[in-house]
């Protein structure tokens, strides 16, 4: 099973096209938050379809600038992730959209007792199943995944419990443009491929019951 996994999209489709080769055998793709740039159903749909173009499964997430109507529209298109779990090809998928609290009041924010509840929502849909992969538009707090240009560590912290708690193989974020990176939470590995016109992605193969991902740059 091959999963690709991107984020941070904000309409920006283009690097679909320069994908081909790695998309070519993708059993799924996973996009982790902000289809749109403050955008609602009709432009998430665009996403969606360019996506689906090249890769006949997708699930998502909606991001902090994806207005709330993104939520149940997923819902209605059968990929939404977040508060849901899901067992693609032996791989156990939950997921958390939206983002903690920021200082710009953007569309869809959560507090961390709502990130949370969400993430322990999605995750009793797939109890018990591993591999275990968790989808959270915004990164668990104090990781490389989550530094502002400062430095600052801006993700959540009911993220970073979450991951604590359950210990899910990997975790998918992403939310921090400038954060790309790749870290580790005890033995979850955690990632985030930055902004999808930037070219980061994220590959997970399962095969022969070992699981495998890597972030990678076109």
């Amino acid at each position: 099973m091959k999963l690709v996994s991107f984020g941070d999209v904000h309409m920006a489709t283009r690097n679909l096209a320069r994908m081909d080769a790695e998309l070519r055998d993708c059993d799924l793709i996973v996009i982790s938050g902000d289809l749109t740039n403050f955008g609602g159903a009709q432009d998430a749909r665009k996403v969606l379809e360019a996506a689906r173009g090249v890769c006949g499964r997708v699930l998502a997430l909606p991001g902090n600038l994806d207005q709330g109507e993104v939520i149940p529209f997923l819902e209605e298109q059968g990929v939404a992730l977040h508060g849901r779990g899901i067992v693609v090809d032996g791989i156990a998928l939950f997921g958390c959209g939206g983002s903690n609290i920021t200082p710009f009041h953007t569309p869809t924010e959560l507090t961390e007792d709502e990130i949370y509840d969400t993430l322990r929502r999605g995750y009793r849909e797939v109890e018990g199943r591993r591999p275990l992969v968790m989808v959270c538009h915004t990164p668990p707090h104090q990781t490389k995944c989550d530094r502002l240009m400062n430095g600052t560590a801006v993700g959540s912290t009911a993220a970073r419990r979450f991951i604590e708690e359950v210990k899910p193989e990997i975790c998918i974020s992403g939310h921090i443009h400038e954060s790309a990176a790749v870290d580790k939470i005890g033995p979850t590995t955690v990632f985030n491929a930055g902004p999808f016109k930037g070219g980061g992605y994220i590959v997970v193969r399962f095969e022969d019951g070992k699981l495998d991902a890597r972030l990678e740059f076109l």
